[in-house]
């Protein structure tokens, strides 16, 4: 079960000819004066959720950044199922990130919440260019096929909601995966906030029974980097 979660984990998006979803813009906040105080703190997420103190310190993907990397608007839409497709195709000037877990009652690892936090800094009016590229790219690969490392092809849908939550630009991307033979998809959620000149993400790793918390885990993370800039 894990295994598949690695191999769609990064699947991030395909926005089904929708525009970006704001909440009312909101007047501009002060941002952080550290990116990293910006990032969810235990005492700021929701009941039942902890930080995974391994990744505290850990950047969103430690991928290399290319002096001219392929743009996220040309990209190929294989590369959507690359958690990095963000540092790699639109590299940031500064990329911090928290893991943030929630289990069963039970411990099952595969029924939990599993995920993380990132934050990513860009030059001035960057960010929005970055925000407009992922739904431009989203379109292209509204639905697509994959070809995992084991030969396996997978068919890739996606849906988009509104995140809620006060901000410049926000999205709630929906994936799922399906699998041959395995007629219930796996499913995932994104959350893509666009704060100023830094979008905030929350992904979460698919799985079969996908918990609703992505929302909140959102919610508390936009309070969590405002209140970091008050």
């Amino acid at each position: 079960m894990r295994t598949r979660h690695r191999a769609v984990v990064g699947i991030v998006l395909a926005v089904l000819g929708v525009s970006a979803c704001t909440v009312g813009k909101e007047a501009p906040a002060p941002a952080p004066r550290s990116l990293r105080e910006g990032l969810l703190t235990q005492d700021r997420l929701p009941p039942g959720f902890t930080l995974d103190t391994a990744d505290v310190n850990s950047t969103t993907t430690g991928a290399r950044h290319t002096p001219s990397p392929v743009p996220i608007a040309s990209m190929p839409c294989s590369e959507l199922s690359v958690n990095s497709f963000m540092t790699t195709h639109a590299p940031p000037l500064e990329d911090v990130a928290v893991g943030v877990t929630r289990r069963t009652p039970d411990g099952d690892e595969d029924m939990g919440w599993f995920g993380q936090e990132a934050l990513d800094r860009y030059a001035p009016g960057r960010a929005a260019e970055v925000m407009e590229a992922i739904r431009g790219a989203a379109k292209r690969c509204a639905s697509f096929t994959d070809t995992l490392e084991s030969g396996t092809t997978t068919q890739e849908t996606a849906s988009v909601t509104a995140a809620d939550v006060p901000a410049d630009e926000s999205l709630l991307l929906h994936l799922t995966s399906t699998f041959p033979k395995d007629p219930k998809p796996f499913e995932k959620v994104t959350g893509f906030v666009r704060k100023g000149d830094v979008i905030l993400m929350v992904q979460h790793a698919s799985d079969q029974k996908p918990p609703t918390d992505t929302r909140q885990v959102v919610a508390a993370a936009v309070k969590a980097y405002r209140a970091a800039g008050s």
